[in-house]
């Protein structure tokens, strides 16, 4: 089997690219406008051909082309900037409401979709934040998936949270995964951990065996303690530290530097408790020195607990550190501790001055979770060649034969559906109904079905057989998922009987009707 190709768009300094090659991906390209996480990208990932300084708004699709000499790539990767949909940023109407701030951020999905136009991956992966789901009215949210359809791609969003995938970091992120429609297969939404991943590890499986050191403390290069090490992980088998953190591999430690903070910091952090925020040691009578407004600022402090996963890793932790508090030391987190909560293996190194090692880890996809990813989207890509090659068609029910029949068969649902007698429909009446759909709707995805926004279109688009016999399939539909208003009880009367186990797996997810749907209109296919 081949090595599936990707390039990294808004690649940051190396985390998304980090995870897929240890899936078994080959990197052609990698680009962020950011010079330090280039440099650090530069510093660990040689193997990827092409790591560029580049300004996606102005360097084009066509020139990557040129340098990479292939105009073609097998997935599309990246996360551009997320600070314009954070939810950090709601606190002053940035994000929300009659005070929005057009933030330049925004836009920049559509660099993105510029690349993934010109180079046709089989799959795309766009990273963002939570916020973008509610950012301007979920407006961005919409139009992601809206213009993904758009230019030939089966798009769905998905949450993914961290901890489930081995991290040990309070972490989720919303992911937009696309495929393209000419693909059989649907991209199933269970991303499972990584091979190496450890289940639920905790904070001090991450960073408990690092040398203490005090705030202002510490070298870039230093020795590791080996007796604390040993103490820490005495089987290393299946561990946090030797799996993930790959601690075998580094010769030296780096990046183990603690940041000063002046004593009335420090003071304020020895008040708190293991796991407690400043409020939460405010309401058992703790005074506080910290000059700032304590009614907006309550958690400004935050200690971090060892037997628990970290809060998430941000960027800001390049202006002060204050919400990761170390444990048990009285200091914040060094970079070091902040790349290992990451996921980002030992012998990584960041050669950057400190500020930016805060920021370009805080900004990262962790390379755990690209890996993730990336095992995901390599058995969707094998299982999509496979498809290819024959449909399998289950033996009981048969698949429409052109664009009438599957109207035929389709249609008697919409009725039931208009009647509120779906759940009466028998199975293989309503199986021939639901094969119907993906055989006229290659572009539509199950897992959108179910989470439709609110705002509706009108807009006339293809079809005109479809148009002609039951308008309503088309039109009104809505924007957000793609589908027609008129098909969203099949779809929930679908799942319903998925979930009840009267749909299996192959039949819910029927790529087979696709890949029929798609030959009938297109011979070429066969």
């Amino acid at each position: 089997m081949k090595r599936f190709t990707f390039i990294d768009l808004f690649c940051g300094c190396g985390g998304f690219s980090l995870g897929l090659e240890k899936a078994g991906l080959s990197g052609l390209a990698a680009i962020d406008f950011n010079k330090e996480a280039v440099e650090v990208f530069q510093k660990n990932l040689s193997q990827i051909p092409h790591i560029l300084e580049a300004d996606l708004t102005k360097f084009t699709p066509k020139q990557l082309a040129e340098k990479i000499s292939a105009d073609t790539v097998d997935v599309i990767v990246g996360g551009p900037p997320c600070q314009g949909f954070s939810t950090v940023r709601q606190v002053d109407g940035a994000n929300h409401g009659i005070r929005i701030v057009e933030d330049k951020r925004r836009h920049l999905y559509q660099e993105f979709l510029k690349y993934v136009v010109f180079f046709r991956p089989k799959v795309f992966v766009m990273e963002n934040v939570l916020g973008i789901r509610s950012a301007s009215g979920g407006e961005y949210f919409t139009r992601v998936q809206k213009e993904a359809r758009a230019i030939g791609y089966r798009v769905h969003a998905q949450v993914e949270d961290c901890v489930e995938l081995g991290l040990p970091q309070k972490r989720r992120r919303q992911l937009f995964i696309g495929t393209r429609s000419d693909l059989p297969d649907y991209f199933r939404p269970e991303i499972k951990p990584a091979p190496r991943a450890c289940e639920h590890p905790t904070l001090w499986q991450a960073i408990g065996d690092l040398p203490p050191i005090q705030a202002g403390e510490g070298v870039e290069v230093s020795e590791y303690d080996m007796e604390r090490r040993k103490k820490h992980t005495p089987q290393p088998k299946r561990s946090y530290l030797y799996d993930v953190l790959e601690v075998a591999k580094a010769d030296k430690l780096t990046a183990h530097r603690a940041r000063p903070h002046n004593a009335r910091d420090l003071r304020d952090f020895a008040r708190l408790k293991e796991g407690e925020n400043s409020k939460e040691a405010m309401e058992r009578g703790i005074e506080f020195e910290f000059p700032y407004d304590k009614e907006n600022f309550k958690d400004r402090y935050t200690r971090q607990h060892r037997n628990e996963p970290c809060s998430t890793i941000v960027a800001h932790l390049s202006k002060d550190g204050l919400m990761f508090i170390h444990p048990t030391q009285n200091r914040s987190f060094t970079p070091r501790e902040a790349a290992r909560i990451q996921s980002f293996p030992d012998w990584f190194e960041f050669p950057v001055a400190r500020t930016h090692q805060f920021r370009v880890i805080g900004n990262a996809v962790p390379p755990l979770v690209g890996e993730a990813i990336g095992h995901a989207v390599k058995s969707y890509l094998e299982a999509t060649m496979k498809s290819k090659k024959q449909i399998k068609v289950p033996v009981e029910v048969s698949l429409p034969k052109n664009d009438d029949q599957a109207l035929e068969w389709l249609l008697p649902l919409v009725h039931a559906a208009d009647s509120k007698s779906l759940r009466k429909v028998k199975a293989d009446e309503f199986k021939r109904g639901w094969f119907s759909v993906g055989f006229l709707y290659p572009g539509l995805h199950p897992d959108s079905a179910l989470d439709h926004g609110k705002q509706i279109s009108n807009e006339l688009i293809n079809h005109a057989e479809v148009r002609k016999i039951e308008p309503r399939l088309i039109a009104p539909f809505y924007v957000e998922s793609g589908w027609p208003v008129a098909l969203t009880p099949v779809a929930k009367e679908a799942w319903r009987r998925y979930e009840a186990s009267e749909l299996r797996d192959d039949e819910f997810y029927c790529s087979n009707a696709v890949m029929a749907g798609m030959r009938h209109r297109n011979p070429m296919l066969s």
